[in-house]
């Protein structure tokens, strides 16, 4: 691995911190490198600002002239009431070298941060770890995209594809440790949902149960044509995600029926299948009916970009192909 990509490793995992809690603004990490000293690094704060750069220079300070910085997003170039751009701020500070990840796609931006920066004699590098940074982002992504929030679809279910015995006992087919993954992933997501069904049989509280993280736990969205528990926010259709107001990241857990929907509308972009090592046979499958014509429809939608055993039970991840 080279210098740049070895920094930018450390950007994109600085950027993980901050993924689900920056929205609108996209979750960025930021290093500034000098001597092969790192002496600066930042990521999106809570509620977007301050923005990685703006941190990663405060702490950098002085020393920043004639330093690397590196950033998993192109510097923002727009002017905004809540703080300068990001690009005047590199520019005041004097960086040899910027390297980034990836352009910008909010039309605001949109290479005129990098503009900004060669126009000040900097040298810029594009494309390092684009694909990891991508992945890092992809909420914030597929918002300015498509215009809704990124889709993580989970299930954890048996060898034999249950969630639940026939009559509904469900707690717990999964082991400790791959409930404690499954309560990392929440506090990752702005929102989490579930179907009338789940609600009724099993009153979840779908917070965030790990020291330190507890309020990380998301906003809790029912997808039913009446309304949800208090504190509860309604949807009636897959659809009406595009419309919840800061939430690039939604977590799908339940049931079947809801699971389906989803995948049916073509709105899921990620898979977490949590396989424990039993078999139950009989009982409650973990999708309904998902709309296939035919076999060959299924083939090629997803590929795997993890796998791993926790505990007992296998985690499994997949994205759009």
């Amino acid at each position: 691995m080279t210098q740049d990509a070895r920094f930018m490793a450390a950007a994109i995992a600085l950027a993980e911190r901050g993924r689900g809690r920056t929205a609108p603004n996209p979750n960025v990490g930021c290093i500034i490198v000098r001597d092969g000293r790192v002496i600066g690094r930042g990521w999106t704060q809570p509620g977007g600002r301050p923005h990685a750069e703006a941190m990663a220079l405060a702490q950098a300070g002085a020393s920043v002239e004639g330093a690397t910085v590196y950033v998993t997003l192109e510097p923002c170039a727009h002017h905004s009431i809540r703080g300068p751009a990001c690009s005047d701020l590199l520019v005041a500070a004097k960086p040899a070298r910027v390297v980034a990840a990836i352009v910008d796609p909010d039309p605001r931006t949109a290479g005129a941060g990098f503009a900004r920066l060669r126009g000040a004699g900097i040298t810029v590098v594009e494309g390092v770890l684009a694909e990891a940074a991508r992945r890092s982002m992809a909420g914030f992504l597929i918002r300015q995209a498509q215009g809704r929030p990124r889709v993580t679809l989970k299930l954890a279910m048996s060898l034999d594809g249950m969630i639940a015995r026939a009559n509904g006992e469900s707690r717990w087919i999964t082991g400790a440790a791959a409930r404690a993954h499954g309560h990392l992933e929440r506090s990752r997501h702005e929102a989490i949902l579930v179907g009338r069904g789940t609600v009724e049989a099993d009153s979840p509280r779908l917070d965030v149960r790990l020291p330190g993280l507890e309020e990380r736990s998301p906003r809790r969205i029912l997808l039913s044509s009446s309304s949800g528990p208090s504190a509860w926010e309604a949807i009636t259709a897959p659809s009406e995600i595009a419309a919840l107001a800061g939430v690039d990241h939604l977590m799908v857990e339940g049931g079947a029926q809801t699971a389906a929907a989803f995948l049916r509308t073509d709105l899921v972009d990620r898979l977490l299948l949590y396989r424990a090592p039993i078999l139950i046979g009989a009982g409650r499958p973990a999708l309904g009916d998902i709309g296939l014509n035919s076999l060959a429809e299924a083939h090629g939608r997803w590929k795997m970009t993890d796998s791993r055993m926790l505990g007992i039970d296998r985690l499994e991840v997949y994205e759009r192909a």
